[in-house]
């Protein structure tokens, strides 16, 4: 007897799935959470595109490779602002893809409050949200 395998997903099938699962967020009502003590904005893009386009003031920065220990609540190697389950973290990327899949990892962790940013960083900036280089 055979297994029946399921067909590959591409990858804009892959993220239409995930995004199915929660809702994503827009960059002024993730301004309007972080401002408010309501979300974590956290940034996940790479250095390089940290240094050409700036920061997010107050969002913790932390590169995909070490999101899931990093925001771990119960990790070893949690950051300080790790404080729960319940927290809700905005997953920021350069255009809003990586950060859907990263999201997605943070619900697998029990962080049912993940979601991310519509458009990335690019969308933030370009909503004329603040920006520090």
């Amino acid at each position: 007897m055979s297994a029946v395998r399921e067909q590959p997903l591409g990858i804009d099938e892959l993220l239409e799935r995930v995004r199915a699962d929660y809702d994503r967020i827009e960059a002024r009502a993730a301004y309007d959470a972080a401002r408010d003590g309501d979300a974590l904005l956290v940034d996940i893009r790479y250095e390089a595109l940290r240094t050409r386009d700036g920061l997010i003031p107050g969002a913790l920065v932390v590169e995909r490779n070490e999101l899931e220990w990093r925001l771990d609540p119960q990790g070893s190697h949690r950051a300080p602002e790790a404080t729960g389950h319940d927290l809700r973290v905005v997953v920021i990327c350069n255009e809003g893809y990586a950060s859907t899949l990263a999201a997605a990892s943070l619900h697998r962790l029990g962080l049912h409050r993940a979601t991310d940013l519509v458009g990335g960083f690019q969308a933030w900036k370009a909503a004329g949200l603040p920006v520090t280089s």
